[in-house]
């Protein structure tokens, strides 16, 4: 028999509609293997048993069956705040933080009826696109439990990819979900700026944070993202476009239809800045997705970002921003910015120390690159990249000492994501196949995950979702989880 793990969400939720599984179930199943993987894998901070259960046995008093999300479980993220349970903010300045009051996002899932096993791990406030914090054990992808998840939301990748909830929601400021995803051998969807309510980006410096899902399948993601932006009424006046006539983003993920056309870019806007370099292995999946989307009927050409005296600037802005958010993080006394990991206490200073002229000028240049991008992207249907630029990175590989040269370790692994956060974009990377480093081409042996990333236009998550959902019908990737 079939185990429950191994089931897609979307088979899980119809279990459960069925009568033939309950959310207890699945409480109890995803528990069980919480205590025998996570020690391993590194992916959850907080397992709340207790809570987990009592949510599930009084479920039906609390939400109505037809809730969207009705008994499945799901992590928060460690930086999402909920109510009684510990949340750090992935430093060791909050280690003994309990806060009063949930989040948003957190209250949105559980009128979903998701039910929430404890917090995935995050790294310091979000900033590094890897999860080793000083405050827990690093998060491993379940592929090669000697390299790091990615991040910030790595926690939650190395979770679904290791089985230990169907899905979670991630947040993605600069690849976040994306980045993590990636190198656990998942599907991680970043919506558009303005399509979650309680994950928008409207309130995030420059609109670059918004919410959204991490998932073994495509529909799966679809299904999470369904949920997240069903909030009513919506918060902001201002909301994404796109196909909300349509109906529901699960129905694009299931049908899989449509033919278009897809730009090629290998360019970054880092390259000015940085040296980059593509990895043979992140080539080959690129590659291996270009001849299946031209199998399929797709129209492929490269494209590229311009003149380069439209994203020049793109480097020294984008940093000026980042290290005006963190200047904002409530560290003020010597003994407490001692606790903060270097590269957080490096960009920290340098965003106390900006002038306001100088964060004003960087953002106004950021909206202006948001519209030259958009309009360059307007000729095709998808843009794709590769999804990272290396494999996934070993423990330890990022400079834990030197911050300028940790900063730019991240670019070199991940230079086309941020770029879309900054366009307010959306998003999805998906698996393309493993990798060994020794040879470098792509299989179904034990290895290290590749995959692409499909940028679409502005609301246009839909699009993606169809594209993702042939691309993973294509390649007949394994959905069930990577440990036992």
């Amino acid at each position: 028999m079939t185990a429950l793990h191994e089931l897609t969400a979307l088979e899980q939720w119809s279990l459960i509609r069925s009568g033939e599984v309950t959310p207890g179930d699945l409480v109890e199943h995803y528990l069980a293997r919480i205590e025998r993987l996570n020690p391993e894998v590194g992916a959850l901070t907080v397992v709340a048993g207790g809570r987990a259960r009592d949510a599930a046995a009084r479920l039906t008093e609390t939400v109505s069956t037809a809730a969207p999300l009705f008994g499945l479980p799901l992590v928060d993220k460690e930086l999402t705040a909920r109510a009684g349970q510990r949340t750090t903010y992935g430093s060791r300045l909050f280690a003994d933080n309990v806060p009063e009051a949930s989040d948003e996002l957190a209250r949105h899932l559980d009128e979903a009826g998701a039910i929430s096993l404890g917090a995935s791990a995050a790294p310091e406030f979000g900033l590094p696109s890897y999860t080793e914090s000083r405050v827990a054990p690093p998060a491993r992808t379940p592929h090669a439990l000697d390299r790091g998840a990615g991040g910030s939301s790595g926690g939650a990748a190395a979770a679904v990819a290791a089985g230990l909830v169907p899905f979670a929601p991630g947040s993605d400021g600069g690849g976040s979900i994306r980045i993590p995803a990636a190198a656990c051998g998942i599907v991680g969807l970043k919506p558009s700026r303005g399509r979650v309510p309680a994950g928008s980006g409207l309130a995030s410096l420059a609109g670059l944070v918004v919410a959204g899902p991490l998932a073994r399948t495509v529909a799966d993601a679809a299904l999470l993202l369904d949920a997240l932006v069903s909030a009513s009424p919506w918060p902001f006046a201002t909301r994404a476009a796109g196909p909300a006539a349509e109906g529901p983003f699960l129905a694009h993920a299931v049908r899989g239809e449509g033919r278009v056309q897809v730009g090629v870019l290998t360019e970054s806007p880092w390259q000015l800045d940085y040296e980059l370099t593509i990895a043979p292995e992140a080539r080959h999946a690129l590659d291996r997705a270009i001849r299946h989307l031209d199998d399929m009927g797709h129209g492929v050409d490269d494209i590229d970002l311009g003149p380069s005296d439209d994203w020049a600037g793109y480097p020294d802005a984008f940093r000026i921003v980042w290290m005006a958010a963190a200047a904002g993080i409530p560290a003020e006394s010597d003994a407490e910015l001692a606790l903060l990991e270097p590269l957080t206490a490096w960009l920290v200073a340098r965003g106390r120390e900006l002038p306001v002229a100088r964060l004003t000028a960087a953002l106004s240049w950021l909206s202006g690159f948001e519209r030259r991008l958009i309009a360059r992207f307007s000729s095709v249907d998808v843009v794709m990249t590769p999804a990272l630029a290396l494999t996934p990175r070993p423990l330890g590989w990022y400079d834990a000492g030197d911050a300028e040269r940790n900063f730019a370790q991240q670019v070199q692994y991940t230079p086309w994501t941020s770029m879309i956060n900054v366009a307010g974009l959306p998003a999805i990377t998906i698996p393309m196949g493993l990798s060994r480093e020794s040879d470098g081409e792509l299989s179904d042996r034990p290895g290290m995950p590749m995959g692409v990333q499909l940028i679409g236009r502005p609301g246009g998550e839909a699009t993606l979702l169809a594209v993702a959902a042939q691309l993973e019908r294509r390649l007949r990737l394994p959905s069930t989880p990577v440990l036992d």
